[in-house]
This record gives structure tokens, C-alpha cells and sequence, in this order.
């Protein structure tokens, strides 16, 4: 007589069981995990949901302070750089020059200072769950792409009013680049800022010069006035800063000013991909020891 197998024991026979993830040490720097990264899309979708509506809880306006951050910071370059300084922007409507640099620009800066601090904010929850560490600053530049389109959507409400009014704005086939330039940004900003939250792990001091660092950056790059107005035997330093080629393509592409040049694009997006691959190595080996310092 045959006995049959007890159901009991087969469950708990090491061979009948099938996990739904296996948690292994991390083997280096370059052991980056991007299949498991992918199967934390859901957790990540929470997160950008926390990071998008979570900031505006229990204020008055809530999300429209999306649109009302970019409007005021145009109005106030326009007017100071504009109209008081008295700044060229090389024939377009001044609102519209600074408003193309501003919308690009909170989306680089914003998701550059968020990323960097990833760490430090992030610590308790870092320390009760595992989860794939990037998913954080994935979902930091994904909620900011949120915003970046409903800014990019006003901005292209009033190009079409200043055209519709004469205006001389010149859209032309760059636009068909945009994807890739806010590939760029999102590449740059998320870079940038896991190399900053994988070092303030050590130093903290790096947080207090983020935000300060990133406005200086600004100044570096032809937001608040176009690449034109710089010396001719000063332009390599202003094209050196990777972010350049991607406003000034921006600009000439929805404005018909500034220059747009597949050279200065390789440039970035080379530019782009050597910062990615740094920072992901070097945030993937510090996770493994940053508990023990943050």
C-alpha cells in the first residue's frame, strides 16, 4: 500500500517553496538592481502621490501654488531684470524669456535639492522596511514632473496669447526635442542629487549648501539672461555647464530665440549619463553602511 504525502510536509520541504523576493547582500557598487527597482513601481507610485499632495496639505491653496510660484517668480524677473536692470532678451517678450528659463529651471532645482536629501529625511523609514533604496529619488523627479507639466501647460497658454497678440515668438520642429530635454533635466537633477544624499551621510554641512549652491548655479546659467550677452572669450565657460544647451534649445525652440545645436545636446546627455552611473554607484554602496552614520 502506497502512502501518500502529507500536504504539511510538502509545504514545508524547502523545495516546494516559492518566495515572492529574496533579499541578498549587495555586491558592489555597480549591483544596482534595476529588476527589483522595477517591481517597487506600486510603492513608488505611492510615494510620488505622498510627495505631490502631501506638501500642500492643510494649506489654503494647496496644488495651485504650482502655478502661482512660477507666475510670481516671472513677474518679479521681468520686472527687476526686465525693466529695471534692463536685461536683452534677444527680441522676445521679456515674460515669456524669463518664464521658459523659470518652469525648466524649479524643475531641475527642485528635484536636485529634494534628491539630496534623501537620506537624511528618509532615515526612519530607511531603517523599519527594506525596499530598493532609488525609489525615493525616482519618485522625487517623477512627482516634480507632475508639476513641471502643469507649469510647461501655463507656459504654453501664454505663448499662444502673446502670439495670437503679434508678439515675435517663432515656434519651430526643435519642439519636438522637449522629451528629450526633460529627460536630460530629470537625468541631471536625480544624478546631482543622489552623488549629494550618498555624501551627506558624512557631512552634513552639504544640506545647508544645497539650496544656496543651486541659486548660484542659476546665476551660471542663462535663465535670467541669454547665452548672447556673455563675452565671446567667457561662452566656453557658460556652454561647460551641462544645463546650458538644454535651455537655450528650449528657448529656440518655443521662442525662436537662443541657439539650438546637436553638439551642445550630445554634450549634456553625455554629460548626463557619466553623472547617473557615478551617483548610482556611489549612492548603491553607501546604503549599505549609511544607518550606521545617519
Amino acid at each position: 500500500m502506497t502512502e501518500t504525502p502529507s500536504p504539511i510536509s510538502d509545504l514545508r520541504s524547502p523545495l516546494s517553496e516559492q518566495w515572492d523576493m529574496i533579499i541578498r547582500p549587495n555586491r558592489g557598487a555597480f549591483d544596482w538592481r534595476l529588476r527589483e527597482l522595477w517591481r517597487c513601481r506600486d510603492l513608488i507610485s505611492l510615494f510620488v502621490w505622498r510627495d505631490f499632495v502631501a506638501v500642500y496639505k492643510q494649506t489654503i491653496l494647496g496644488p495651485l501654488w504650482h502655478i502661482i510660484q512660477p507666475l510670481l517668480t516671472t513677474l518679479t524677473f521681468t520686472v527687476i531684470f526686465g525693466h529695471v536692470a534692463g536685461l536683452p532678451t534677444e527680441g522676445v517678450p521679456g515674460f515669456l524669456f524669463y518664464m521658459s528659463g523659470t518652469v525648466l529651471w524649479t524643475y531641475f532645482g527642485s528635484s536636485l535639492t529634494k534628491t539630496a536629501n534623501t537620506f537624511v529625511a528618509n532615515a526612519g523609514l530607511y531603517g523599519k522596511v527594506y525596499f530598493h533604496r532609488l525609489s525615493i529619488p525616482v519618485s522625487i523627479f517623477l512627482s516634480n514632473l507632475i508639476a513641471l507639466g502643469i507649469q510647461f501647460a501655463i507656459f504654453l497658454g501664454f505663448l499662444v496669447v502673446f502670439a495670437v497678440g503679434g508678439s515675435a515668438v517663432h515656434p519651430n520642429w526643435w519642439v519636438l526635442a522637449t522629451p528629450l530635454l526633460v529627460l536630460l533635466l530629470a537625468g541631471l537633477g536625480l544624478g546631482f542629487g543622489i552623488i549629494v544624499s550618498a555624501l551627506t551621510t558624512r557631512y552634513r554641512d552639504l544640506v545647508q549648501l544645497v539650496a544656496f549652491g543651486v541659486q548660484l548655479w542659476m546665476f551660471a546659467t542663462p535663465v535670467i539672461y541669454p547665452a548672447s550677452m556673455v563675452p565671446a572669450k567667457y561662452q566656453w565657460i557658460l556652454h561647460a555647464n551641462p544645463v546650458t544647451p538644454i535651455i537655450e534649445c528650449f528657448r529656440h525652440a518655443y521662442l525662436g530665440s537662443g541657439s539650438a545645436s546637436a553638439g551642445q545636446l550630445l554634450y549634456s546627455a553625455a554629460f548626463t549619463v557619466a553623472v547617473l552611473v557615478c551617483g548610482a554607484a556611489l549612492f548603491n554602496r553607501v546604503e549599505q553602511t549609511f544607518m550606521d552614520t545617519v
